[in-house]
């Protein structure tokens, strides 16, 4: 639509920097505030508005296009797109209380969202008219993802919020009957952070997992139009890449089965380090050797999400173990958060190199531009994902650790529900009036 680099690379980190604010205040929110329905669909319900009408400004914009347009438009979507994974995800976390049966139902929500874009990608393969200028096909291509958007996430939303119950329904004493106003919520919420240092640990790696995935999702097309040249396949190609990521999430799931979730990290986080510096030595224009690729970088896709999900169910015991009060919604927003900061983080920096070594979208470029976009791919990954093994290596809460949790915290929930019993039972017998 006729905007730079740095200026959309800037507006993005914009727009996802407020997530700053809404992440943590939709966490408190979703926690706080319970109806009928529970902690979580109603939320998911009310984001479904806000992302039709956003998604739809996004999707067909019309006339000029100004920063001001795609910063307003972006705002209002991603304060939806909060809305509605933050409210899934603590969902998800909530349905089950055992270490791995955590990492399956995660499985199986970062699995179907990752299947998602590769039928999004299929929509924009079939979309495009071959006789149609690029320019045209671009357009054919994004105006077809926003229809599927468009279309399906209501029809997606209708049947999880129908067909799924929430546990934690009627579970809600200890929310309902705490005094703290909404600040004091969302500060108390932000201390463990400094406290709990298997919070600590995993908010930072998700941080630089982010960064990765959206500094390699920013560079994508570019490197496969530029570096690779074999930009007339750029969408077929990514296809293989997600379809990877789909079949590979089972494989790390028994992986976090077999070794723990941190474990499994740390050795995802490994194969990206060793693996990722030998795309510098594919030759252009070779098919063949470029799939291979694509199916080896996207066999961990969808895996560390996966994990971090999982185990933040697990930190969420650590909280509850010592405050009674299960903040599932809070502590799944600065995890959200931290994976939103780094990617936008990544589409500015990515942006903001690629002006800077002269880098143009519409081709002529120089030796060392391209050369740079080369680099670009490559040593963002390779080290984000030396932190993330670095301090996967080092997180402390395993099988064994969190199942002495959960016993403990489901004695305490025993003894407080005894307790309430034979208060309920004390007060009867007070109130019986013998009959004369």
């Amino acid at each position: 639509m006729g905007l730079s680099l740095a200026t959309v690379g800037t507006v993005f980190l914009l727009a996802r920097l407020w997530d700053v604010v809404t992440d943590p205040l939709m966490g408190v929110l979703s926690d706080r505030f319970p109806t009928r329905w529970g902690r979580r669909r109603h939320w998911i319900v009310l984001s479904v508005p806000l992302l039709m009408l956003s998604g739809y400004m996004i999707y067909f914009p019309s006339g000029e296009i100004t920063a001001l347009y795609l910063f307003g438009w972006l705002f209002v979507l991603y304060v939806g797109w909060t809305m509605l994974t933050l409210s899934h995800m603590s969902w998800g976390a909530e349905l089950d209380m055992d270490y791995n049966e955590r990492s399956r139902i995660q499985g199986f929500r970062e699995g179907f969202q990752v299947a998602g874009t590769p039928l999004i990608m299929m929509a924009a393969i079939f979309a495009v008219s071959p006789e149609a200028s690029k320019i045209l096909q671009a357009e054919q291509s994004i105006q077809a993802i926003g229809a599927f958007f468009l279309i399906l996430l209501p029809i997606a939303v209708g049947l999880a919020v129908s067909q799924v119950g929430e546990p934690f329904k009627h579970d809600l004493k200890v929310v309902e009957a705490s005094q703290e106003s909404l600040w004091q919520r969302i500060k108390g919420g932000i201390t463990p952070l400094r406290k709990n240092r298997a919070l600590l640990l995993l908010v930072t790696c998700d941080f630089f997992s982010g960064f990765s995935s959206a500094a390699l999702g920013t560079l994508y097309l570019y490197e496969v139009e530029f570096v690779w040249q074999l930009g007339d396949l750029k969408y077929a190609l990514l296809l293989v890449y997600f379809v990877a990521g789909v079949l590979f999430v089972p494989v790390i799931l028994k992986l976090a089965k077999a070794l723990g979730k941190n474990k499994a990290a740390f050795y995802a986080a490994v194969f990206n380090v060793v693996l990722t510096p030998f795309i510098l030595l594919l030759p252009p224009g070779v098919l063949w050797i470029h799939v291979i690729a694509l199916i080896v970088m996207g066999v961990n896709v969808g895996s560390m999400a996966v994990l971090y999900r999982g185990m933040m169910g697990d930190v969420c015991d650590v909280d509850e173990l010592e405050t009674g009060e299960r903040r599932t919604g809070l502590f799944f927003s600065m995890l959200t958060l931290s994976q939103k900061v780094g990617a936008a983080m990544a589409v500015g920096v990515m942006f903001w190199i690629l002006d800077a070594v002269g880098f143009s979208s519409k081709g002529e470029n120089s030796e060392t531009a391209l050369t740079g976009l080369a680099l670009l791919f490559v040593i963002a990954p390779v080290v984000c994902n030396f932190i993330v093994a670095f301090f996967m290596w080092r997180f402390p809460i395993d099988k064994a650790r969190q199942e002495e949790m959960r016993a403990e915290i489901d004695a305490r929930r025993a003894d407080v529900l005894s307790s309430e019993v034979h208060l309920v039972e004390a007060l009867e017998t007070e109130q019986r009036v013998p009959e004369v």
